[in-house]
């Protein structure tokens, strides 16, 4: 409860389908005693409302919301998550199994209905599939319409049901009573067709919508569950029993085995073990834990049994704290989409006002006819006014931009993604996994007199630990034999000793050696200065009496970087990195990136607070990481990006995902949602442009002028056409150009070069091939080796798409000798 004695709740609504049920809901709730704040955001069907426990209850929001024809689940936890859950996936089953079947049916009948309903059977066959189309699949619009009628409101549902319902009803009477026209020199016309499409298409753009929006909530869901159900309690007398996560208090006593997740907030009372902390730093490196030392809820113990004083429970911990904080970021509202609800809250009863008022008015002017015409410009108003066109202007620009993204590599959400895409002018990155390659590798291996002849001892030494030092040496050094290792021991923190052939041999730091009583010599001190002095992670191996060997182990940059973040800054954008890691690798990785900003030693609140501080500098963020420990500053970024190759938290957080974790798809990402959300506003503008032209029209407010009007016939044919200009002007995403050709730039400064033929900068010359037959990274790393080993070669090799740019400094070799350099490592290349 905050101080001002009002409560925050998070509930799940369920029955909306448009921007008009959002402000239903809304005003609902905001009219309930006691309610501070009301706030409900449609793509995650949750509603953020603030009030005071003492007024109202969760019970009282609930009855008010179905009192306006929803439903509010109320139920706290994981229960009513699933609950919440399960009735999204049965509303889309059944969503889509109505669509599709309105669909099937709906192309017979517009087939038959524009070219043969002259045919007397064929008139009877129209009824029956309409009469499918709009009382099975489109059952729910006239059940949705009657529960607002009752409760004296409209929404889009409403005019769905209004003006499919009229089109049938005055087909069905002509169908029946055709010589009340006919006796009039009037054709009894049926417009079944036009219902049939307007269901098909509103269906169809309603799939499209939920199809978009379906997973957003699936982030919350895993953070949620990171924390286990049930923990180790010790008891005073050292008896230890099973219990459920409520029943932790403040001041118990935890073991925590090997394997386990760390259950809530505490200090290590007794044991050592490392700690898999990459839920909150980001860094791939396990922390010791020793007497004394903080554990966080969520991460993992990796080895030894820690016994735990718990400190912090519930929503106290530092795990339940990120939760919150997705939540409050992910409830906000696109400013694009609260204008649509404005327009949207007016638009059904505006055009039935507008409906009406055509019917009254050729009633009034023709007594004569009156009556008949103003039927007639009543239903073609409805059909023509369908707000079709409007429900597919945003999902289907979003599908075609998904489908081209992903053709690119670049996963995006739904539409709120690209709101902020077009303003952004700061790109915050994550460093681990997001500029670097995300684990430790050795970089530098540097051998003292003839310490290489050892190199195998080096090798079998490292493969008995089980530290991501040891690892990254062992794998450097994979082709070597396995002597056997005895009297293994390893030092936490230090590093491994053991006996190899009669002789003792030492793997750590410097600590280990001087435990050891092994002497430094001056090379190898000055090699570690240096690796040091670079941030990098030293090892030393040595036997009993000296160093054999000096390794450097960093997490190295990614290939692509350089030329993501040059990508970036031509765009106009300012970049930082944000990391938990030490001060020294993040300035050293912000170096070599060509980063002049950054902040070292932050944890996820910090990255999360620095986001906001940009935003309230009035900057434009994206946050750019690949760790849960990134997720509450990607849902708290106007614009986030997730590498697909890290957690799967953080990809459910962000708005966009970049599969394979290239950055030089981040400023991709950024112009294609750029395109998209142009795109989706021009279909707007045409959508609305459309109503505002047609409505006139359809109600016959030019024919006693110009003689010009609409049928139901052609108003229905409108309706379609005015869809197809907003699916069209979508699919034209599919041509767009992601990667601008860049200024004036040498391949050093932007290695993806997008033109095939030769450029001459600075005495170099470049030139880019198709390979074939790469198959993963490291036929990707076989091919760029057997470039570079050319003299004077320099080459970048991608995997995705399987392109290698090539740098000659010195003599361009020909085709043929770049062709059978690859063909040595198995591989083709192609001139493009």
């Amino acid at each position: 409860m905050e101080r001002n004695e009002t409560q925050t709740g998070l509930f799940s609504v369920t029955g909306m389908h448009c921007a008009a049920c959002v402000a239903r809901v809304e005003k609902a709730l905001r009219h309930c005693e006691g309610v501070r704040e009301v706030g409900v955001n449609p793509a995650t069907a949750m509603a953020r409302v603030v009030y005071d426990p003492q007024c109202c209850t969760a019970d009282g929001l609930r009855s008010a919301v179905q009192a306006a024809g929803y439903d509010l689940l109320t139920g706290g936890g994981d229960e009513a998550a699933d609950e919440a859950d399960r009735r999204a996936a049965a509303d889309y089953r059944l969503l889509r199994r109505q669509a599709l079947l309105a669909v099937a049916l709906a192309l017979p009948v517009a087939v038959l209905g524009m070219w043969f309903q002259s045919v007397g059977w064929v008139r009877w066959v129209l009824w029956l599939l309409a009469s499918v189309t709009l009382f099975v699949c489109g059952r729910s619009f006239f059940v949705s319409a009657w529960r607002q009628l009752r409760h004296g409101a409209a929404n889009m549902d409403t005019l769905v049901a209004v003006s499919t319902g009229v089109s049938y009803l005055f087909s069905l009477f002509n169908l029946l009573f055709p010589r009340v026209w006919e006796s009039r020199g009037m054709e009894a016309h049926l417009y079944f067709e036009s219902a049939s499409v307007v269901i098909a298409f509103v269906l169809l753009g309603r799939l499209l919508e939920a199809r978009a929006k379906g997973r957003t909530t699936e982030a919350l869901r895993k953070l949620m569950r990171l924390q286990p159900q049930e923990v180790s309690l010790v008891e005073p007398d050292g008896a230890i029993r099973r219990v459920r996560i409520g029943e932790v208090r403040p001041g118990d006593r935890l073991l925590v085995r090997p394997g386990e997740r760390i259950p809530v907030d505490g200090e290590v009372c007794e044991g050592s073990s490392p700690v898999d902390e990459s839920l909150f730093s980001g860094e791939p490196l396990p922390v010791l834990k020793q007497p004394g030392a903080e554990l966080f809820a969520g991460t993992v113990n990796l080895r030894g049994a820690l016994h735990m004083r718990a400190t912090r429970v519930g929503d106290g911990t530092m795990l339940a704290h990120i939760i919150r904080q997705v939540q409050e970021a992910q409830g906000s509202k696109a400013p694009v989409q609260r204008l649509v609800d404005r327009v949207a809250a007016v638009f059904v009863p505006v055009v039935m006002t507008l409906a009406a008022v055509a019917f009254v008015a050729w009633w009034a002017a023709d007594p004569a006819d009156g009556f008949t015409r103003g039927v007639l410009a009543l239903v073609t108003v409805l059909v023509v006014a369908c707000p079709c066109a409007l429900g597919l202007a945003t999902p289907t620009a979003i599908v075609v931009g998904i489908g081209k993204g992903a053709e690119n590599g670049i996963l995006i959400r739904n539409a709120e993604s690209l709101e902020a895409a077009a303003r952004v002018d700061v790109v915050v990155l994550d460093k681990t996994g997001t500029l670097t390659e995300g684990r430790p590798e050795v970089t530098d291996l540097i051998w003292c007199g003839d310490g290489d002849r050892r190199a195998a001892c080096f090798s079998a030494l490292e493969r008995c630990s089980t530290h991501p030092l040891a690892a990254a040496v062992a794998e450097r050094l994979g082709g070597q034999p396995h002597p056997e290792v005895s009297d293994f021991e390893e030092r936490p923190g230090e590093g491994v000793s053991g006996r190899i052939d009669g002789e003792t041999y030492h793997a750590g730091n410097a600590a280990l050696l001087a435990a050891a009583g092994v002497a430094v010599d001056a090379n190898a001190a000055a090699a570690a200065d240096r690796l040091a002095a670079q941030a990098k992670s030293v090892v030393y191996f040595a036997d009993s009496r000296r160093v054999l060997a000096v390794a450097g182990v960093a997490d190295r940059l990614k290939r692509e970087s350089p030329a993501a973040v040059q990508a970036l800054r031509a765009r106009g954008i300012d970049v930082w990195v944000v990391t938990g890691d030490a001060e020294a690798p993040a300035r050293e990785i912000a170096r070599q990136a060509g980063i002049e900003s950054f902040r070292a030693g932050v944890l996820p609140q910090g990255k999360r607070d620095f986001v906001r501080q940009l935003q309230a500098d009035g900057h434009r963020v994206a946050m750019v990481g690949d760790g849960i420990n990134d997720s509450a500053a990607l849902a708290q970024a106007d614009f986030s990006v997730a590498m697909g190759r890290g957690s799967d938290i953080a990809m459910d957080a962000a708005m966009v995902t970049i599969v394979g974790s290239d950055p030089t798809k981040i400023a991709e990402a950024i112009r294609l949602s750029r395109l998209t959300l142009r795109t989706i506003r021009q279909n707007l503008v045409w959508a609305f442009l459309y109503n505002v032209i047609a409505i006139p029209v359809a109600a016959g407010v030019f024919e006693p002028l110009f003689g010009f009007g609409l049928n139901p016939m052609l108003a229905g044919l409108a309706m379609a056409l005015s869809s197809l200009c907003v699916v069209g002007n979508s699919l034209r995403l599919k041509r767009a150009v992601l990667t601008e050709r860049p200024m004036r730039r040498t391949a050093a400064e932007h290695p993806h070069i997008e033109h095939t033929e030769s450029v001459s900068e600075n005495n170099t010359t470049m030139k880019k091939y198709r390979v074939e037959g790469m198959m993963c990274d490291h036929c990707r790393a076989h091919v760029e080796k057997a470039l570079n080993a050319l003299e004077g070669v320099s080459a970048h090799v991608t995997l995705d798409p399987a392109v290698a740019v090539v740098e000659f400094s010195g003599r361009e070799y020909s085709f043929a000798e770049l062709q059978e350099a690859v063909a040595a490592a198995g591989y083709t290349l192609r001139e493009m």
